[in-house]
């Protein structure tokens, strides 16, 4: 079973924008803010938004609706946190944008390629000193090719208050905060991939490790919608909501009627649908390639006959 109610008011759990979220006549960020209390403003990254565009995201939601901010990839990518005009400039409208919205937080990526060498980390320390962060707080999801972080870096971020943000499916930050940040993508090809409840019950221990005064949970994978609502229907309820209206191999048929294309080998069929998630039981739900691992080897002509195959095998 889930906490219950008596910690849910530190959690804010959503995804990385609301353009997909789609409702015939409805406003999308409307019809977001319905379902989720959070959003990471993930477009920002990508370019740099209107400020009376912004000013109507604001009066679309509730007062207490919480955004967070991502700094656009021109101040990580192209300058790469150098203290620079340009750097402090797309800051300087990200910080803008946050105030606008009311939000606390700008979320920085940072790409692989960047190596953290000691006049790197010192130049990123420059320019944090310069940037003007009163009443704002930043959660950093560094991506590297190394495993480990270089101490020097993590001894960075912790003396700015920086907020380790990793992927808590795959990883822990790497020292602790008094909140928790994490970016959601899943163990799939970049984020295709939709968590299992074993997974989002792992995923939930880990926000419990330590005593954090707040968790963000922001879901970014393919199906980040459904898989944030039915994480938040877990924290509210201690129970996981349904994914289709079958259960076991019937559950299986409707989850590849979705996209499944034929003929097909067992293995194109793992590759491409084993990252999606099927109701196994009615209070369990697997990735299909669970199931699709016990078909024998050979190419499936249609959906009937994958269902037919594993029809034949006992103790499914």
């Amino acid at each position: 079973m889930g906490s219950g109610g008596r910690d849910l008011a530190k959690y804010f759990v959503g995804a990385g924008g609301w353009a997909y979220f789609k409702v015939p006549a409805v406003n999308s960020l409307e019809a977001y803010s319905k379902l989720f209390s959070f959003v990471e403003v993930n477009s920002t990254f990508y370019a740099r938004p209107d400020l009376k565009v912004v000013e109507s995201w604001r009066r679309r939601v509730p007062q207490d609706f919480e955004f967070s901010v991502r700094l656009n990839r021109a101040a990580t990518h192209k300058h790469k946190l150098e203290p620079n005009e340009e750097a402090f400039k797309v800051f300087d409208y990200t910080t803008q944008i946050c105030k606008i919205l009311g939000s606390e937080l700008i979320v920085i990526q940072t790409p692989k390629d960047l190596q953290y060498d000691q006049k790197k980390v010192q130049s990123v320390k420059d320019f944090f000193e310069s940037v003007n962060l009163t009443g704002l707080r930043i959660a950093w999801e560094v991506r590297s090719r190394e495993k480990k972080m270089p101490e020097a870096l993590i001894n960075l971020m912790q003396e700015r208050n920086v907020i380790h943000c990793v992927d808590l499916s795959r990883e822990d930050p790497s020292y602790e905060s008094d909140q928790l940040y994490t970016r959601l993508f899943g163990k799939g090809e970049h984020n295709l991939y939709q968590f299992s409840d074993g997974e989002l019950l792992e995923i939930d221990s880990r926000t419990k490790r330590k005593e954090y005064e707040k968790i963000t949970v922001s879901f970014h994978n393919v199906r980040m919608y459904k898989d944030a609502a039915r994480y938040k229907q877990y924290k509210e309820t201690g129970g996981f909501p349904s994914i289709t209206r079958y259960v076991g191999l019937e559950s299986l048929r409707a989850v590849l009627k979705e996209d499944a294309k034929f003929p097909a080998t067992k293995e194109d069929l793992i590759k491409n649908q084993g990252w999606k998630v099927i109701d196994f039981t009615k209070d369990k739900r697997v990735h299909v390639k669970e199931i699709l691992r016990r078909l024998p080897g050979k190419e499936y002509q249609d959906i009937d006959e994958v269902i037919v195959n594993l029809n034949k095998l006992q103790h499914l």
